[in-house]
């Protein structure tokens, strides 16, 4: 297997622990997730948590396509939530660091993506 594959699976895999680790925590009804969203979209609790329920499976979700077959698609909406969720701590009050710390967040998928090729035209986003 060339280090490439391997650097590939590393990253498959890292991926997939990190939108597996957050579907669960959504899944979870992670309290203090719930009081962002109901922060950010002024909605009720039981808003904000079916919503964070619906987060968690869409997470889950990415988990396993990076796993079995990383579409490209799904590879930019990682990189895209990952970095939305990282910048989200300073913005509810979180320190910096806290953006900071989850670079990896989207930096991870940002490199699988960039390894398997930025697709050239709408159709390879889809393969």
């Amino acid at each position: 297997m060339s280090n490439t594959r391997i650097v590939e699976w590393v990253l498959r895999i890292a991926v997939a622990g990190e939108f597996v680790g957050h579907g669960v925590f959504a899944l979870q009804g992670k309290e203090a997730w719930i009081k962002w969203i109901q922060e950010l979209l002024r909605v009720e609790v039981g808003t904000a948590a079916t919503l964070l329920t619906l987060v968690g499976l869409l997470d889950l979700s990415v988990a396993l396509i990076v796993l079995v077959r990383p579409v490209k698609a799904a590879l930019l909406w990682a990189v895209i939530w990952g970095f939305w969720t990282a910048l989200l701590r300073p913005v509810v009050g979180e320190p910096i660091w806290d953006f900071v710390e989850r670079w990896a967040n989207w930096g991870a998928p940002l490199a699988l993506l960039l390894i398997l090729g930025w697709p050239k035209n709408w159709k390879e986003w889809l393969v």
